[in-house]
C-alpha cells in the first residue's frame, strides 16, 4: 500500500475542497450609550416645560397634564384612551394620573387589549416585523436587518415593550420622530408619543405593570 504523506494531502485537498465560501455578515443595529445624553438634548426643547412647550405644533390638549384618576385604578398602570388619543399613567397615590397625547395605529392594525410591560429601553434599536415588510416592502424592506438607535429611529427615545404572558406582541408604547402624528392614527400597531413626553414618563413606569389599550372609535358599539 502506498504511503500517504502530507504532500499528498495538501495536493489532494485542492481538488477535494472548494474555495472558502463568501459570507455576508450584517452588523447588528447599535445604540451607543455615549450618544444618549446628546440625543436627549436634541429632542428636548430649549427651556422645556411639559405643560406649555409646544414646538411641534400639536393641539394644546395633547400636552402633559395631571388629572384626577377614576377611583379603583391600580397605581403604576397605563390606560390608553384610543378615542380621545390620551395615555394615562396612574400615579402612586391612586388619585391622580399624568395624561399625555398619543397617536394610535392605522385601521385594523390597532390591537386593543390588556398587556404587561415586560421590558423598557432607552434609545432602542428597531427592526420591522415580517408582516410590516410584507405589507409595505417599499417602506420597510430596506430596514430588514434593523436600524440603529437615534432621533430618526421609528421607536424614538424610549420604548415600553408590551407582552401577553411571556409572548412579545411586538406592540410598543414609544417616542416618535413624527410628533405631528399625535392625535391621529398613524402607526403600524404601536402607541406613539412625543419624545420629550415619553422621556418624562419613562422613569416612572415599572416593568410588570399593566397597559390597558381600549377600543378605538370605530370599534365601539360594534
Amino acid at each position: 500500500m502506498a504511503k500517504l504523506t502530507r504532500r499528498h494531502f495538501v495536493v489532494g485537498s485542492a481538488m477535494l475542497f472548494s474555495a472558502p465560501l463568501a459570507t455576508s455578515i450584517s452588523a447588528a443595529p447599535t445604540s451607543p450609550r455615549a450618544m444618549w445624553d446628546v440625543w436627549d438634548a436634541q429632542v428636548t426643547p430649549s427651556g422645556y416645560d411639559p405643560s406649555t412647550s409646544n414646538p411641534w405644533g400639536v393641539h394644546p390638549r395633547f400636552l402633559p397634564v395631571r388629572v384626577e384618576a377614576k377611583a379603583g385604578l391600580v397605581p403604576g398602570d397605563i390606560h390608553v384612551d384610543a378615542v380621545a388619543r390620551y395615555l394615562y399613567h396612574i400615579e402612586p397615590n391612586g388619585n391622580t394620573a399624568m395624561r399625555y397625547g398619543v397617536a394610535i395605529a392605522r385601521g385594523t392594525l390597532y390591537e386593543p387589549g390588556v398587556y404587561t410591560i415586560r421590558r423598557k429601553a432607552k434609545w432602542p434599536t428597531w427592526r420591522p416585523t415580517a408582516d410590516m415588510i410584507e405589507r409595505d416592502p417599499d417602506l420597510y424592506a430596506q430596514h430588514a436587518e434593523g436600524m440603529d438607535a437615534g432621533p430618526t429611529n421609528p421607536l424614538g427615545s424610549r420604548a415600553l415593550y408590551l407582552y401577553v404572558g411571556n409572548r412579545d406582541t411586538y406592540l410598543r408604547i414609544h417616542g416618535s420622530p413624527e410628533p405631528r402624528s399625535i392625535g391621529g392614527r398613524a402607526s403600524s400597531g404601536c402607541v406613539r408619543m412625543i419624545m420629550a413626553h415619553i422621556n418624562d414618563l419613562y422613569p416612572n413606569v415599572e416593568t410588570g405593570k399593566t397597559a390597558h389599550l381600549y377600543p378605538p372609535e370605530d370599534a365601539i358599539g360594534g
